[in-house]
């Protein structure tokens, strides 16, 4: 899967197939200054690991992918493990609704990858309300 990464016009990243940055508006018309924060966990399976050299051989490339979109994310498991690897992903925006998108664009992207099994995904948005 190839990822691409774009930029609006005031520069802001996006993922390709995610919406752009869309400003809200309050009922005086003046733009509402609200931050959403995404935090998406994956836990996944790898294939057939024998040392941690080859666990980093598959992580790395997949962090470096994620952080193509835009996104800060890291190995957060347990890095001992050799099958097993926990990944954290966060994503900040203005938009909540792009802040889901680009939490999906990432989830597609490690679930596609041959070389490991997505066991489980658990997503988290906090906004104003939180």
């Amino acid at each position: 899967m190839t990822i691409t990464a774009s930029r609006d016009e005031e520069g802001h990243r996006y993922a390709s197939d995610a919406p752009l940055l869309v400003a809200r508006t309050t009922s005086a018309g003046k733009a509402a200054h609200h931050v959403y924060v995404g935090a998406l966990e994956l836990d996944m399976l790898l294939g057939d690991i024998r040392s941690l050299k080859e666990k980093r051989s598959v992580i790395k490339p997949i962090l470096a992918d994620l952080k193509k979109l835009g996104v800060a994310s890291s190995e957060v498991g347990d890095p001992d493990l050799l099958r097993r690897s926990h990944l954290g992903i966060a994503a900040v925006s203005g938009d909540a609704g792009h802040v889901h998108a680009v939490l999906d664009t990432c989830e597609r992207h490690v679930a596609a990858r041959p070389e490991i099994e997505l066991l489980s995904a658990r997503r988290r948005i906090l906004g104003p309300e939180d």
